[in-house]
């Protein structure tokens, strides 16, 4: 059955399975997947072990990828909002938002004039309302074209929507943070920074951490063990047996207790299972 038989190693993917952020600054092609990291996720399966993405990219945005990556687990997208198999294309598991949230998040749209948002749904469907260059780049780096809607109507936006993405200053993401705490809305919606101007907005209860426990049960793992690199891996860095993060994970992540490994760039997943080797 092999060493690692009964372990799941969910990894994030921008940022900690593959430097991306380069790409996304600067319009340039996507780099190649870390030999080091694709030798060592072969031997970690090869020994009995389950490997998967964990990411906060919808299911069509994160597609173009998913077959770059060598995996033997369904993955969860969506910032923790579903978990999807590529290989035979098929939702597992969702927790999307509700009717509620195009109300919710159009009072967002008229307190913050000019914020930019995006919509996702469980289809390949991506509208966005004041798309500025960042989204117009990610549209690019993710190969998903987008709607330009003006509005948030029943008639505009069909249901379910997956998830929604707030992208602004910081300044301004926290005051929808704060407008959403004042309004009652924390106890239906999770509203975690993916990155200082990307703020994500689930249902509550849709973060990683639930979503990859929730897999490891489906796939009868008793261990669990994560990586990630930016606020929105915490819960799932918080609810693993074990946790690692790469040395460019952002500050919250770096003191979280979580081992820190080399640079995403040098091939962190593949010195975390040269780890594992090492002490299993």
């Amino acid at each position: 059955m092999g060493r690692f038989h009964g372990i799941l190693l969910a990894s994030d993917f921008d940022n900690t399975l593959l430097y991306t952020e380069e790409a996304l600054r600067s319009g340039g092609e996507i780099p190649a997947m870390s030999r080091r990291n694709m030798d060592a996720i072969q031997r970690w399966m090869a020994e009995g072990g389950l490997f998967a993405v964990a990411t906060g990219r919808a299911m069509p945005a994160f597609r173009k990828y998913a077959a770059m990556v060598p995996t033997n687990a369904p993955a969860v997208v969506d910032n923790g909002g579903a978990i999807y198999d590529y290989r035979t294309e098929e939702y597992l598991t969702t927790s999307f938002l509700h009717d509620d949230c195009r109300k919710h998040i159009a009072q967002v749209m008229e307190a913050f004039p000019g914020l930019s948002l995006e919509i996702y749904h469980e289809t390949d469907l991506l509208q966005v309302m004041n798309p500025s260059d960042w989204n117009v780049q990610h549209a690019l780096l993710t190969g998903m074209d987008f709607q330009v809607i003006s509005d948030l109507g029943e008639e505009t936006v069909p249901m379910p929507v997956s998830k929604a993405l707030f992208v602004g200053e910081r300044e301004k993401l926290d005051r929808v943070v704060a407008l959403a705490e004042d309004r009652g809305w924390r106890e239906e919606y999770e509203l975690i920074f993916s990155s200082d101007h990307l703020l994500e907005m689930t249902a509550r209860g849709a973060n990683k951490g639930a979503m990859v426990r929730r897999l490891a049960d489906m796939l009868g793992c008793k261990t669990l063990i994560c990586a990630g690199d930016h606020m929105n891996d915490l819960p799932m860095l918080l609810a693993a047996d074990r946790a690692f993060c790469p040395a460019n994970a952002v500050p919250g992540v770096l003191s979280s207790g979580a081992r820190v490994v080399c640079h995403c760039r040098d091939g962190a997943v593949g010195e975390i299972i040269e780890i594992l080797e090492k002490e299993m």
